[in-house]
């Protein structure tokens, strides 16, 4: 929930679900990462969420050694809360998602709430040739590939993070997760306040519909209820800015950047994340709300402080 009338905005500045192939604008090196989660930054993103790739080709890439280049750069040069993924990409064992998270000891981390189906095949159509040999089979790859988040594999994750401090962006792609996040709550794995990230419109998970907002919103508050989580939604593609808008009239948070969605508008490809994190800010404040500043977001979710990170 929005608390004192702030609204946070994480911003997920490249991921692993688009190839180099659909926007120039995606940030592949470390300098292009680091400087596209400054620019999300200043815009008014409180969160940077973030995955690292190869420079060489922009495949995803989970080692330490990816991330630390752009992490040290990022903390020297804003105050910004740092992300950083344990979903890494659906191709990739638990052991090697969860390594980059235990070896530097973020403020927060992602986590999946549940194993499923994640289609990115769809997107094979709109592409006649692609840049790098491993971005067709890739994508090919998810018509039969399961994202696995095991109960085993959530608690590893959970236990590996435990002693750090660490606190969690709980990414819910379906009703079912809430529903996982609650089994892991009533074992006292997870403490609250949670974090939920709502998930709208990936292939495989709950859809975009107005109505799926408010389903995933109304789970939440009677599993949880509004004073034990924070809730945030990513809208994947076109749905991101309506989806936005929908958490924010309802008291929620917002994510976007070009890990969601590649677009600012009909056919328009985004030129920057500092640019969706200007048009979410706008809907925000819009609606009568104002943003959450990094050290809002951190007293918000109660986080440990970007002094107790390890990088």
């Amino acid at each position: 929930m929005a608390t004192s009338n702030k609204v946070i905005i994480t911003c997920a500045v490249t991921g692993s679900i688009h190839t180099p192939t659909m926007s120039p604008h995606i940030p592949i090196t470390a300098q292009e990462i680091a400087d596209a989660a400054i620019g999300a930054s200043e815009a008014g993103a409180a969160i940077v969420h973030l995955h690292a790739r190869d420079p060489k080709d922009g495949r995803p890439d989970q080692s330490p050694d990816a991330f630390a280049p752009f992490l040290k750069v990022i903390k020297q040069r804003a105050n910004v809360v740092v992300n950083i993924t344990t979903g890494g990409a659906p191709t990739m064992a638990i052991e090697e998602r969860v390594r980059p998270a235990a070896t530097f000891k973020p403020e927060v981390a992602s986590l999946n709430m549940g194993s499923m189906n994640f289609g990115l095949y769809p997107m094979l159509a709109r592409y006649k040739q692609f840049k790098y040999d491993w971005e067709k089979p890739y994508l090919e790859g998810s018509r039969e590939r399961i994202f696995r988040n095991t109960f085993a594999d959530i608690e590893y994750i959970l236990t590996t993070c435990a002693e750090n401090g660490t606190r969690f962006e709980i990414e819910c792609y379906d009703i079912g997760h809430l529903y996982t996040l609650a089994h892991f709550a009533d074992r006292g794995v997870v403490k609250p306040p949670f974090f939920i990230q709502s998930v709208f419109g990936i292939l495989g998970g709950i859809g975009p519909h107005p109505e799926d907002v408010m389903h995933m919103r109304r789970t939440a508050d009677r599993l949880f209820g509004r004073e034990k989580y924070h809730w945030s939604v990513l809208g994947a593609g076109r749905n991101q800015m309506a989806v936005a808008a929908m958490s924010v009239a309802m008291g929620g948070n917002v994510r976007v950047g070009l890990e969601d969605s590649l677009w600012i508008g009909p056919g328009k490809l985004a030129e920057s994340n500092a640019a969706q994190v200007t048009q979410a800010r706008q809907i925000i404040e819009g609606l009568g709300y104002a943003i959450a500043s990094p050290d809002e977001a951190r007293d918000i979710l109660g986080l440990k402080g970007g002094d107790k990170v390890g990088f």
